[in-house]
C-alpha cells in the first residue's frame, strides 16, 4: 500500500494555504492498490480499476429512431408526395430477413434494424397508409430518423477509465456493452472515532455540561456515502494513553484514521501527542475557516487524519481536505467541485491570507442572475446552519472584503455526494 513519504511538512511554522497543502498531498498518497470483481449490480459508487473498454459497436447496427416507414431515399419524389407498396414489417429485436428490394416501404418500429440500403424513416403521424400502400410527404432529408451504428460507442473505444467512481449511467453504459461484472477497487477501510470527556452517545442521559456526539454520526455517513468500509470506534475519554492505544489497535486493520476533536493544544488536547508516540504528523494547522486545527500524519501504515471539534468545521474540513484524500486512497481520480460564480448578496469582512468559507443559499434575481446570501451565524459550532444552506462560499486568501454585488465562488453540498 502506498501511503505517505518520509518528507513532513514545516512543523510549528506558519500554517499552511489550502492550495499547497492539497497540492504536497497530491504527491505523496497512493491508492490502495488491493481489487475486486463485483456483479454489475453491486458497482454503483464503486472505483473503477481498469479501464472499460467496449467490444463491439452501440447500437450494433442502424437503426429506427421512430416508429414510421424505412424507405431508400432516393425513391421519393422531388416536388410531390411518393406513393410506395407497404411490403414487410420490422419490429424491434427481429430484422427484414432479405436484402431490400428498391421501390418498397417497410414498416419500422423503434429500435428494429434498418432494412440493408435503406436510409431514411418516415414517423408514422406524417404519412397516410391504407395497409397495402403508404403516402409519403415531400421535403424530408435523407438519413432522417436513422440512428447510425456505434454513434453511441464504437468498438475498441475506452468508455470508461481507470479511476471512475461509478455512477448509474456508467453502470447502464456497462450493461448495454454486456459486462456481467466490473474491475474495482475493494472499498476503503476507516476507522472513525470522537475524542472528548464531555461527548455521549445519543440516547444517553445528559449530565451537565456535557453534549451528544453530532461529529461521529456526520463522519460515518459522509463516509459511507463515499464507499467506505466504516468502523465505528465510538467516543474515546481525554487519555493520552486510551487514544494511543486506539490509533495503534485500528492502525493495523485500516488503511485510515479519522477523529474529531483533540486537535488543539490545551491541557486535555492528547490527539497530537498520540499520533506522534506511535506515528508521526506532517502538519495540524491550515490557514482556514473554519477548521484550523486539520491534521495530516500517519499511524503505522494507516493515513491519519485529525478533524477539528466543532461540527461544522469537521463537515468543511472533511468536504475540502480529507474527502480529497480519501478519494486518492481509493484509487479514484481528482474529483474537485465544481464552483459556481454567483453575485454576493452581502457584505463580509474576512482575514488576509485564510481561505474562509462561509455556508450560504442561492436565489435568483430579478433579473435571472443567481446570487448568494450568507448564512447570519457564522459560528462552527451552529450545525443548524449546514441544514439551512445550500452549500459553501469559498473565499480565496487574497481577498480581505466580500461588497454586495461581488462575484464570489459557490459550490453546492450535491456536488459531493
Amino acid at each position: 500500500m502506498v501511503q505517505l513519504d518520509n518528507d513532513c511538512f514545516a512543523f510549528g511554522g506558519p500554517m499552511m494555504a489550502v492550495g499547497p497543502a492539497l497540492a504536497l498531498l497530491a504527491g505523496r498518497v497512493g491508492p490502495v492498490t488491493a481489487t475486486e470483481t463485483v456483479a454489475l449490480g453491486a458497482a454503483l459508487g464503486r472505483v473503477l480499476a481498469t479501464d472499460l473498454v467496449a467490444p463491439f459497436n452501440v447500437p450494433p447496427h442502424d437503426n429506427a429512431a421512430v416508429d414510421g416507414y424505412a424507405v431508400f431515399h432516393e425513391d421519393l419524389a422531388a416536388d410531390g408526395p411518393t406513393v410506395l407498396p407497404v411490403t414487410a414489417r420490422v419490429a424491434a429485436g427481429q430484422a427484414l430477413g432479405r436484402p431490400a428490394a428498391r421501390g418498397e416501404a417497410v414498416r419500422i418500429f423503434t429500435g428494429a434494424p434498418m432494412p440493408p440500403g435503406m436510409d431514411t424513416v418516415f414517423m408514422q403521424e406524417d404519412c397516410r397508409s391504407d395497409g397495402t400502400s403508404v403516402t409519403l410527404p415531400p421535403g424530408i432529408r435523407r438519413g432522417v430518423n436513422r440512428r447510425l451504428s456505434g454513434e453511441d460507442v464504437t468498438k475498441d473505444s475506452v468508455v470508461l477509465r481507470t479511476g471512475r467512481r461509478l455512477r448509474p449511467e456508467d453502470v447502464a453504459l456497462a450493461a448495454s456493452l454486456g459486462f456481467p461484472a466490473l474491475d474495482v477497487h475493494r472499498p476503503l477501510r476507516v476507522a472513525v472515532f470522537s475524542t472528548g470527556d464531555e461527548l455521549r452517545q445519543p440516547g444517553q442521559a445528559l449530565a451537565p455540561g456535557a453534549v451528544y456526539d453530532a461529529n461521529r454520526f456526520s463522519l460515518v455517513a459522509l463516509l459511507t456515502r463515499l464507499g467506505c468500509a466504516v468502523t465505528d470506534l465510538g467516543i474515546l475519554p481525554d487519555r493520552f494513553e486510551a487514544i494511543r492505544d486506539a490509533l495503534a489497535g485500528a492502525a493495523a486493520s485500516h488503511d485510515a484514521l479519522i477523529t474529531s476533536g483533540g486537535m488543539s493544544t490545551g491541557e486535555e488536547d492528547h490527539v497530537k501527542a498520540a499520533v506522534e508516540a506511535s506515528g508521526r504528523l506532517d502538519f495540524w494547522r491550515l490557514a482556514i475557516k473554519p477548521g484550523r486545527p486539520v491534521a495530516l500524519g500517519r499511524v503505522g501504515e494507516a493515513v491519519f487524519i485529525g478533524l477539528p471539534g466543532n461540527p461544522v468545521a469537521v463537515v468543511v474540513t472533511f468536504l475540502r481536505i480529507a474527502r480529497p484524500i480519501l478519494l486518492r486512497l481509493m484509487g479514484a481520480a481528482d474529483d474537485p467541485p465544481t464552483m459556481i460564480p454567483v453575485r454576493a448578496a452581502f457584505a463580509h469582512k474576512k482575514k488576509q491570507g485564510r481561505r474562509e468559507f462561509l455556508r450560504g443559499s442561492l436565489q435568483r434575481g430579478e433579473d435571472g442572475v443567481l446570487s448568494v446570501t450568507k448564512y447570519p451565524r457564522d459560528g462552527a459550532g451552529v450545525l443548524s446552519s449546514l441544514v439551512d444552506s445550500d452549500g459553501l462560499i469559498e473565499l480565496p486568501e487574497d481577498l480581505e472584503r466580500v461588497e454586495p454585488g461581488m462575484t464570489v465562488d459557490f459550490v453546492s453540498f450535491k456536488d459531493f455526494q
